[in-house]
């Protein structure tokens, strides 16, 4: 049977080439935006194939078709900046977009550290409520990870600085920008495109990840795939609800008509340990790749002056959900990784002799356990403290091999290319003074590999953008977690190396050293004020040519050894050397002789130089500064800039002792 078209589908029907042939913009260009100011600048949509488009701004006029795909691009003359102005676009229709700026435009991006919020930095409610900038602007990229290059952002918009529009944007890039803004009175346009726990290759494109052999047969095996990863995450997320709904998918700690395994009479014979505080994918080979939820129990035995009386549970923190319970009842429960673990126990569950606490922990993805300092880790009742840090009985809520496995364990936004693709590659041609960037946290165990990848991303986004000399500015990985007595070799030190090594051989890059901003027991420390105010350093060095500008901390250039001395010699002086005592009262330099075994030695300042001594060395040859986790930043200059993390040697790592 055939339908006879009534009129408005007609309507419609005839109404369709117009509308496919309407001129549209990308989402980042629209009012509000800031342009880039003196340089040519291109502009792009969309039409109807071979639509004639003409864009007009500042009495200037350029006028193009588009293509058969009906996408346009066109260049407007330089500008000198000002504004606000309006830009007009005329095809079949018009668009007249209004409140455009032109100034310098940014964009900031990286995992956590340069997401961090605003309203969340340290004195953040302060900047917030003045944050009233109406020559800042700010576009947020929304999170989005592809398996393909996106033509246009998953959504988006320029808006002024205002309090309400900054409170959840990048602080980094926040302060940043408004140490430049107000150096230079000029508009200042801000794009931030970051996504916490991501790695680098994840925001690199294809073709440059292509020409390294690491990422080859990931990228091959990505090529294969059908689907995007929003529907193959979807036909996880099937497999696991019907898994969960399961016998096997059933947490065995709270089945109906038996004990809960927070029961105190618990027989747990059969349980394994693991030490706490700690993540369980590194000290747990059955839970190395294990998301899900966990029971951990662990006996605390109380004096009997403490019967009856409440008692405070600290637990550290918890990755990423728990329910505590103290002798079999519930007590607490909090989400959230980073969120301190507290919970008051009221009298009547508290005895003397054995107590029983038990957390369910819940992981979500990535590591899994209760981490934190040990210190963290108590129960207090009265005056009487008992350290709850050690080994801890565990039992998984089900067999873990039962579990679906997750097409992405890592999600997908850490898939090599998702996040260019996703939230990069819709950017340019825009066009950009240069970038800020904060990562490496998620890269760390993998310092040699960074090395080059690092720099690849960087020429990467300068061929993306045609600028080969875009500035390309970052932070350097602040200080966090603990350090051992002894000299050693972390994780963090290498990955600190490979970003310095990037600054002195990149050009056109320039690094802030954030080792003091720091905070040993949170990967995300709260200053992110001088975190910003570093980098502004750096562009105005670099970007805008100040060449008398101090933008660094001393850098080591050349070591001289005489008899049992090491003599350092530095660049970027900014006044003179000055070195700081280190607050636990050690030092963060380090020498060794030719056994290679590094020796924590005595520093003293000798006109522009650094002379180094230690016990025990009598024919140093190497020395390492600040080679750790978070050791102390104790080397700056007279500016008040610190001084990068460095060695002398290029010797491989040692096993530990």
């Amino acid at each position: 049977m055939k339908l006879r078209p009534t009129p408005l589908l007609v309507i419609l029907l005839l109404a369709a080439p117009a509308a496919r042939a309407t001129v549209r913009l990308p989402r980042l260009v629209s009012s509000h935006m800031v342009l880039q100011r003196n340089v040519k600048l291109p502009l792009w949509g969309w039409a109807a194939p071979g639509e004639a488009v003409q864009v007009s701004f500042r009495g200037a006029t350029a006028q193009t078709n588009a293509g058969d795909d009906g996408r346009w691009a066109l260049t407007l003359p330089p500008q000198q900046a000002g504004g606000p102005f309006a830009l007009t676009v005329r095809g079949t229709n018009t668009v007249q977009l209004t409140d455009v700026l032109v100034g310098d435009v940014w964009l900031a991006s990286g995992q956590s550290n340069m997401e961090w919020p605003l309203r969340d930095a340290a004195g953040g409610a302060a900047a917030v409520a003045a944050a009233n900038h109406p020559q800042i602007r700010l576009f947020n990229v929304p999170n989005c990870a592809e398996r393909r290059p996106l033509a246009e952002l998953a959504g988006g918009e320029w808006q002024p600085c205002t309090p309400q529009s900054v409170a959840g944007f990048s602080a980094v890039a926040y302060f940043f920008g408004r140490d430049l803004q107000q150096q230079y009175k000029v508009p200042v346009g801000l794009i931030a495109a970051e996504w916490g726990g991501t790695v680098a290759e994840a925001w690199t494109s294809a073709e440059a990840l292509g020409k390294l052999p690491d990422f080859q047969p990931k990228l091959a095996s990505l090529a294969q795939q059908t689907g995007s990863f929003a529907e193959q995450e979807a036909a996880y997320a099937t497999r696991l609800s019907n898994w969960q709904r399961s016998p096997e998918g059933q947490d065995r700690g709270l089945l109906p008509g038996q004990p809960t395994w927070a029961d105190p009479n618990l027989p747990t014979t059969a349980w394994k340990t693991m030490p706490l505080p700690g993540i369980w994918e590194a000290s747990t080979p059955e839970l190395s790749d294990f998301d899900g939820v966990v029971w951990l129990r662990r006996d605390l035995t109380l004096p009997a002056a403490a019967a009856g009386q409440p008692l405070t549970l600290s637990l550290a923190q918890v990755d990423d959900a728990d329910s505590t319970f103290f002798n079999g009842v519930a007590v607490g429960g909090t989400r959230g990784y980073a969120t301190p673990r507290r919970y008051t126990v009221p009298a009547n569950l508290v005895r003397a002799g054995r107590n029983v606490v038990t957390v369910r922990v819940t992981d979500t993805g990535s590591g899994g356990g209760i981490w934190g300092k040990p210190a963290d880790m108590s129960a207090t009742v009265g005056s009487t403290t008992v350290a709850l840090a050690g080994e801890w009985q565990y039992r998984p809520a089900y067999t873990p091999g039962t579990q679906p496995r997750p097409p992405y364990p890592g999600g997908a936004q850490n898939e090599p290319t998702a996040l260019y693709n996703g939230m990069v590659a819709a950017l340019h041609p825009y066009a950009l003074k240069g970038v800020i960037w904060y990562q490496g946290e998620s890269n760390a165990g993998r310092a040699a590999q960074y090395e080059t990848l690092f720099p690849v991303l960087i020429r990467d986004w300068r061929t993306r953008w045609q600028q080969p000399a875009l500035p390309f500015l970052f932070v350097q990985l602040a200080g966090y977690m603990a350090d051992p007595a002894l000299p050693a070799d972390p994780d963090w030190a290498r990955l600190r190396e490979a970003q310095r090594l990037t600054s002195l051989t990149v050009p056109s890059t320039a690094m802030a050293v954030a080792l003091d901003l720091g905070n040993p027991d949170d990967i995300h420390p709260r200053n992110k004020l001088d975190v910003g105010r570093r980098l502004a350093l750096a562009a105005r060095r670099v970007a805008y040519a100040e060449t008398t500008v101090p933008a660094s901390g001393p850098t080591f250039e050349k070591l001289t050894t005489t008899g049992n001395q090491l003599t350092l010699s530095f660049g970027n002086l900014g006044g003179g050397l000055v070195l700081k005592p280190a607050p636990d009262g050690g030092s963060s330099f380090a020498v060794a002789g030719p056994d290679r075994r590094f020796v924590w030695a005595r520093a003293a300042v000798k006109g522009n130089t650094l002379v180094l001594q230690a016990e025990g060395v009598p024919n140093p040859v190497a020395v390492r500064y600040a080679w750790g986790n978070n050791r102390p930043a104790t080397l700056y200059n007279k500016a008040g800039l610190p001084a990068s993390p460095f060695r002398s040697d290029a010797w491989p790592r040692q096993p530990a002792p």
